[in-house]
């Protein structure tokens, strides 16, 4: 397996954390990680299940708090799950009998559910999608390579992610209706792209390589028609890394002065605004509501890694942990997307773990990626270093 160089700083945190815990048969690092379901209406916060003992991760939401991700359980491999409305009621998604890893990526409001699930024999990652409320299973093949993964979809069922082709590339594509007829929907330039997400009106965005073998964020017309270059905030790379109903965009790009920033768009992905950093370090955009509020992480004046929000249109980033009441020596870090209903998902840690965490973060904090990738991925990029 090789990864991307271009590699986000919280996903190699979390990354680390795994190894750690994995490598030495205990789980005690990877666990000090907290899921959170947050609703920013009452200040709330409700800690998510672990189901069978494991850590969970959550990756999407939708209008009704029904969060789906993954969790491993102790010397087990990744499972998908979903949750009831409001986070409630965590329960597998069913494919742990079939796959030695397996991923929940994002929701509908029917509660279709999109992801990848991996099988040993024979050797193989492939998209799924369920039917409503998480039920039933169902494979949605390839471009023609032996990958797929689906990592959006709208509430239409048209499901969006990356699949390897026949030629061995690994290109970005959209299905129809209830994930029917996978479609390439090309690169920029090179031989890479990959979609992460969708909105109703069929409008892609992800990211892709360059000319100059760069990655740099797209996002497409309706049904997934025309992708368009969205440049970046001055440096090399971009990320686009979710859409709301109006088409803006929101991601991370490499600056000017060679940092590293959140961004959100215009509608329909024009222009790029940034959305700066607490500390006036890096920052990193995850999700979008269609009031244009935005979620994400970012660096602090005291150093940390604090999970943000933004008012409507990305006016005002503010520190989440300042917003809700947490439970004590709580410090949110991540904050992983956001619904139109007021309610976030977000990753904690113990206040004095953050620290020790964010030291590792630092020592490599040029390896900035898509966060909506997972290390369990399959990749053969060879692109350049950030």
């Amino acid at each position: 397996m090789s990864l991307n160089r271009c590699f986000k700083v919280s996903n190699l945190i979390l990354s680390v954390a795994l190894i750690i815990g994995l490598g030495h048969g205990t789980h005690a690092v990877a666990q000090e990680r907290f899921p959170f379901l947050i609703d920013l209406n009452t200040r709330t916060v409700t800690q998510l299940e672990r189901l069978d003992g494991g850590t969970t991760v959550p990756r999407a939401l939708n209008d009704v708090g029904r969060v789906v991700g993954y969790y491993f359980p102790p010397g087990q491999g990744l499972h998908g799950f979903i949750t009831g409305p409001d986070g409630m009621g965590m329960r597998n998604l069913g494919l742990a009998g079939s796959s030695v890893a397996d991923d929940a990526a994002d929701i509908n409001e029917a509660g279709q559910v999109v992801g990848r699930r991996s099988t040993p024999t024979p050797s193989s990652t492939t998209a799924f999608i369920t039917g409503p409320n998480g039920e039933g299973i169902r494979d949605l093949g390839s471009l023609g390579g032996d990958f797929s993964a689906a990592q959006g979809i709208n509430d239409a069922g048209q499901v969006v992610g990356e699949s390897e082709t026949a030629e061995r590339d690994s290109h970005a594509y959209i299905t129809g209706p209830n994930g029917t007829g996978m479609r390439d929907i090309g690169a920029l330039e090179g031989n890479f792209s990959s979609a992460s997400r969708i909105n109703d009106a069929g409008q892609v965005v992800g990211h892709s390589t360059t000319a100059e073998q760069y990655f740099h964020g797209f996002i497409t017309g309706a049904d997934g028609m025309g992708m368009r270059d969205l440049g970046t905030l001055g440096g090399r790379n971009s990320y686009a890394n979710d859409i709301n109903a109006a088409g803006r965009v929101v991601g991370s790009s490499d600056t000017a002065a060679e940092g590293h920033h959140a961004f959100i768009t215009a509608p329909d992905g024009v222009g790029m605004m940034d959305l700066g950093a607490l500390g006036g370090g890096i920052s990193w955009a995850s999700g979008i509501n269609d009031a244009g509020q935005v979620a994400g992480t970012t660096s602090t004046a005291e150093g940390g890694e604090h999970a943000f929000i933004t008012g409507p249109n990305g006016e005002g980033m503010t520190d989440l942990n300042s917003l809700v009441d947490l439970p004590p020596g709580v410090l949110l870090m991540n904050a992983v997307d956001i619904n139109n209903s007021g309610q976030v998902i977000a990753t904690g840690v113990p206040e004095p773990e953050t620290y020790a965490l964010l030291l590792v973060g630092l020592g490599l904090i040029g390896f900035m990626a898509r966060p909506k990738r997972l290390p369990y991925k399959k990749a053969d990029i060879k692109g350049p270093e950030c």
